[in-house]
Order: structure tokens, then sequence, then C-alpha cells
């Protein structure tokens, strides 16, 4: 019994889309191929009249001649001489396969009167009565000849009616070049956008924010009868990864009303006035559908400091006409009601300062990294899906993951699920969610690498130096875990938690300087050299080191001065905010910094260079310690408050297998 089709899968069939472009392909071919398909309908075998009256007519081969509309000449062979074998394959070699039925051949003519000077000069020595007969007729109509020139027209208007409707198509990309003018957003609809406030979580102060456009928009009599306005726009400001598009596509689904979503970057083209061209096409569309939601993501792209980097670059016409024009349709002359700018950016510092001001973007709305019951929220709304064991604490997987945004801890939440799946497991449990923490953190575990015994000894007491130092310093971040199984590109690596801090005393500082450079200096107390091996330490402390003294004035010879820019216009300046002596002084000053801490750790080392063996030993052995190992070696860690020790402690006994 044939299976019935379901209401699915009609909808499904029905709702393939028809290209107009394979029907533009096909009537080019048949624009090209059409003469030569004309030519192979004609009657007959075209040849010149050299081949006719040297191999046909003087070899008496020929039964009559028929000139129609005094242009061609079509040539009649006798039937008797197609009968011959040797005859006839002669003239399939050199002309083609004669037809049977005629006219075989034909030649076209200049004009009557020198067509029949040259007949009577080729038979001037044949008898009358054997000379070809010679006939004249008129063709009233050819379905061919009318078709030679007719179709290349009808082809012609075809195609340029496809070309005109496929500009007109509703949705269309922009890509034709009567439409490249017009601007190229996405309309969603209220009831195509499936985003709600219920997949956003970390974001309550900027939800609140916006959930107030969308009041105003679905009740503005609640706002306006007490003469309050509706902001004209709202922008974004955040890292990468912070649920900026993912709020504006809440907003889409929650609004109610028509929403333009567009990149900043699909405003400007090669051509001149595109820019300009779409900022007022998409501002027109979004007055005929007010009230309605415009977004721009990443503004940046058009919305740069006119005249910043001019003198470098000649090219800023074309983006700042794209930018002088979106000022205008936003708070120009003429009033945009109904008509709100959600706008999307991580580079606020770029902005041009007119983009900025009220009136405009009336409201900032800044995104930072999620603390800890954030990224509680954030794991909740992205494990809903996954099939998962009953013992896994969300609160322990937010504690170990400082520093994420909600994108990384989506990403979490998937390799965990794909590593489950690669182990065939039927639920997700919590060394796969620890496991895709590392990966993400670390790279991938790489046991194969091949590291001869001397290096892995390397590797271990270097590990070991940064275990010692971290563990004896009181200021450092709680260490989790160390390991010197490659990962990435790393040799080895340590697990620090770091704490949610506002602000950080210099001590603090110095003490991370010292864990950061307590590898290189157990290198050089057990081996007596230093390796490469301590490149990324090397690079994290010059950081860190410089910060110390060029942002936060932790220099007694600097003073309390800040060379930090918050604009961001020292990224592109030639010459450094400060003079050449100063800069002299910085780096001294820099370098006595991290000399210091170098012999404050060795000093620390060479103090506990038992316990400093202790741990590289066991690093050879199991290759991975925990917290637990670390504290049977080294004794429980003294930290500057106890309630700290007792939460780090139930923290970290996540990272226990």
């Amino acid at each position: 019994m044939p299976k019935k089709k379901n209401k699915t899968d009609i909808d499904k069939n029905s709702s393939v889309k028809f290209s107009y472009t394979w029907i533009i392909y096909i009537l080019l071919i048949l624009f090209i191929l059409f003469p030569s398909i004309l030519r192979n309908n004609s009657n007959g075998k075209e040849i010149s009249w050299h081949e006719f009256s040297q191999d046909m007519l003087s070899k008496n081969t020929v039964d009559k001649l028929v000139v129609v509309n005094n242009e061609k000449v079509d040539v009649y062979i006798k039937s008797q001489q197609l009968k011959d074998p040797y005859l006839k394959n002669t003239l399939r070699q050199r002309y083609g396969k004669p037809s049977a039925t005629g006219p075989q051949y034909w030649f076209s003519i200049g004009s009557v009167e020198i067509f029949q000077n040259q007949l009577n000069d080729a038979q001037k020595n044949i008898q009358e009565e054997d000379r070809v007969d010679v006939r004249y007729e008129k063709s009233g109509f050819s379905f061919f000849g009318m078709l030679g020139w007719l179709l290349p027209i009808i082809l012609l208007i075809v195609f340029w009616n496809i070309f005109i409707r496929r500009t007109n198509i509703p949705g269309s990309s922009g890509s034709s070049i009567l439409n490249f003018g017009k601007s190229n957003a996405t309309i969603i609809e209220n009831e195509k956008s499936t985003a709600t406030f219920d997949d956003v979580a970390g974001l309550e102060e900027a939800e609140a924010e916006v959930k107030e456009i969308v009041e105003f928009l679905k009740k503005p009599d609640q706002y306006t009868r007490i003469g309050a306005k509706i902001p004209k726009g709202v922008i974004l400001v955040g890292p990468p990864g912070t649920g900026k598009t993912l709020l504006a596509k809440a907003v889409a689904g929650e609004a109610g009303v028509p929403f333009f979503s567009i990149s900043g970057s699909a405003f400007v083209e090669m051509f001149v006035g595109v820019g300009a061209s779409r900022v007022r096409d998409l501002f027109k569309s979004a007055k005929e559908r007010a009230p309605c939601i415009v977004f721009i993501d990443e503004i940046d792209a058009i919305g740069r400091s006119r005249g910043r980097g001019a003198f470098m670059n000649s090219s800023n016409d074309e983006r700042e006409s794209t930018l002088n024009q979106l000022l205008t349709e936003m708070d120009g002359f003429e009033t945009n009601s109904g008509v709100i700018v959600l706008a999307a950016t991580n580079r606020a510092d770029m902005l041009d300062p007119a983009l900025l001001r009220p009136g405009r973007f009336d409201r900032h709305i800044y995104l930072e990294l999620p603390n800890l019951n954030e990224r509680e929220a954030i794991f909740k709304v992205h494990i809903r899906n996954l099939v998962m064991e009953d013992n896994i604490d969300i609160k322990l997987l937010a504690s170990q993951t400082p520093g994420f945004s909600g994108a990384d801890i989506a990403n979490v939440c998937n390799e965990a699920a794909l590593i489950a799946a690669r182990n065939k497991k039927e639920k997700i449990g919590k060394l796969e969610f620890i496991d895709a923490i590392e990966r993400i953190v670390s790279g991938l575990e790489k046991k194969s690498r091949i590291i001869s015994k001397k290096e892995k000894k390397i590797i271990a007491y270097h590990e070991a130096g940064h275990t010692v130092v971290s563990w004896l310093l009181t200021r450092v971040d709680p260490l989790l875990k160390v390991s010197v199984i490659p990962r990435g590109k790393s040799l080895g690596a340590a697990w620090y938690l770091p704490e949610e801090r506002n602000i950080r005393g210099e001590k603090t500082f110095s003490e991370q300087l010292c864990a950061a450079l307590a590898g290189r200096a157990a290198e050089e107390i057990i081996f007596g050299e230093i390796t490469s091996g301590s490149l990324d330490d090397l690079e994290k402390a010059t950081k860190e080191a410089y910060t110390m003294i060029v942002y936060y004035g932790f220099s007694k010879k600097i003073g309390h001065i800040s060379f930090y820019d918050s604009t961001g216009q020292t990224e592109t300046a030639l010459q450094k905010p400060y003079s050449e002596e100063t800069g002299k002084l910085i780096d001294e000053e820099v370098r006595n910094l991290i000399n210091d801490n170098y012999k404050r750790t060795k000093d620390l080392l060479l103090n506990n260079k038992k316990q400093l063996d202790e741990v590289a030993t066991e690093l050879l052995i199991k290759e991975t310690l925990y917290k637990e190992d670390l504290e049977k070696i080294l004794g429980k860690r003294k930290l500057e408050d106890k309630n700290i020790v007792l939460n780090h402690a139930a923290k970290a006994a996540v990272f226990n297998p």
C-alpha cells in the first residue's frame, strides 16, 4: 500500500523556490546556438561557386538549378548520379551526405545578372539542349527565415522582463545591477522570529532597558500621555560574545513590529554613493512600516570618527558620506516617528561623537563579561536541550569558567555533548564538561607528541616551579590542577581559578609576576640553564609589568601618572604619549620590576627545594596532579581570607575524577 503523503511533506515540496537564473542561462545558450541550428535546418549543404562549377557542373551531374528570391541558388543532383556509389561517396566525403529528395546543395549569389554570365561562361562548350535548366522562384513566406530575425528579438524581450522582475523580488539580496543602491536589510516579521527574552540570561540590566523599548512600541499611550518621548536609538556595547546580537533577536521576537536587520559593512560597496543610497532606502522602508525597529550590527564599520586616519588612507570619502547620511536620517529635519534604531558594536571608542550624542543614540547599554551568578543562569539556558546526568552542579561549572562570555559557555556545552557522543555515552557527565572547559582553555590533549625523557623532566620541574610558588604566595589565584601532558601549543599547563576582583593591589600584581616567572627560575635552579619553554610566561610577565608601570602608576620614579587612553586614539597615533626620556625610564622600571620579582621567586624556590623535587617527581609519575595531591606534599594552602579557602575547596572538587 503506497504511503500517504502528509501535509508537512506537501508544504515542504511546495515551498521549493524556483531559480530564475536557470531560465537566463537557457535563453543565453539558445541565443548563441540559434544561428547554427538555423543553418542546419536549411535545405541542403552550402557550397561555393567554385565547388559547384568544378565538381558538379563540369561533370554533368546537375539536374536543375532553382534561383530563390534572386538571393540563393538551390542545386539538384541527377537521381541516376546519386545512385552511382562512386559519385555519391565522393560528394559525401567532400560536401557531406546529399539528401535523396533535394535540393542537395545551395550557394549564394550577388545578383542574377552576374550569376547568368558566370553560368553561361561555364557552359559555353556544352550543347544548348544539354545545358542545365534554370528556374526562378519567389518565396512568399519562410518559417525559418521569419524565425531568424524574430527569435532574437523575442529572446531579448523575455530576458529583459526576467531581469526586471528579479530586481523587484521582495527580500532580494540586492546583487542586481539595477538594485545595488537598494537596502539589503533582512525584514523579520513577528511570526518569523522565534527568539524571546527567555533565551537571554545574565543580562538583567540590559534586558530591562530594551524591554522598556518593546513596551513603548506595544503601549505607546502609557508613555506619551505624560509627555514622554520614545528613545530614537539604543546602542549595545560590549566585548565579543556577550550577547549583543542575541539581545537584538529577542527584541525582534518580543516587539511584535517589523524588524530590519543589517550589518554595518553591507552599506559600503565599491561604487560611489551606494552606501548613502542604501541608508536612505532603509529608512524609507522603515518609515513605511512604522512603528518598527532597525538593527545595525557592527555599526563601527560605517560609524568611525570622520577624519581619523584620513592622511594615511584616502578612501574614506564613501564611508564618511554614508555616515553623514545616517546622521541625517537619525536626527535631521524630518522626524522618524516610530522608527527605533538598535545598534551593536565592540569598538565604541572608535565611533564618531556625533553618532553617539543624545537625539541619535539616547541610550548606551554596556554589556560586560558575566559574573558567577550570571554564568550560572547562562549555563541553565544552554543545557535545556542536553541529556545530562543528575549529579551535575551548575554552580560548580560556573565557578570553573571565570572570564567566559555567553558564547564561550554555549561552546562549552556543545563540546561536552560532542565528547559524550564520541565516547558513546548515553548522558553527559561531569567529566565531559571538565574536558570541554580544558579543551577550550588550553587546546586538545596530545599524548601522542614525542617528548624525550630529558625534555619531560624539564617540563615537570617547570610546572612544579609554578605550582610551588603559586601555593606559597597568598595573593595568587588558587591552583586547581597541574599537568605535563601537552595541550595545544603548550607542553604543560597549570589551571588556576581567577578571583573575580574589581580592584587589585600592587602586591597582588607582584605575586602574579612571581608565579609567571617561577617556571624559568625552577629550570635555572635545577639544570643550571634556562630554556625556550618560558616564552609564554615571559610574554605575560612583560605585558603585566608594563601595565603596572604605564597604566596603574606603580612606580615611584614615574610617579602617579597613567598613559592609558580610554578613547583608543593612541592605537592609531604615530608617536607615544610620552617623551623619549620617559620611555627610557619606563623600560628601566619594567626591567627592574621583573628582575626583582625573579630574584624573589628564586629565593622562594631555593628555600623550598625539597617540595619542588617532590612535586616534579609526582608529575613524572602521574602526569597530572589535583588539589588534593598537592595538599599531601605542600600542606593546606594559606589564603588571606578563610572563607575563600572553604569556598574554593568546594569549587575545586569538580576537578576530581
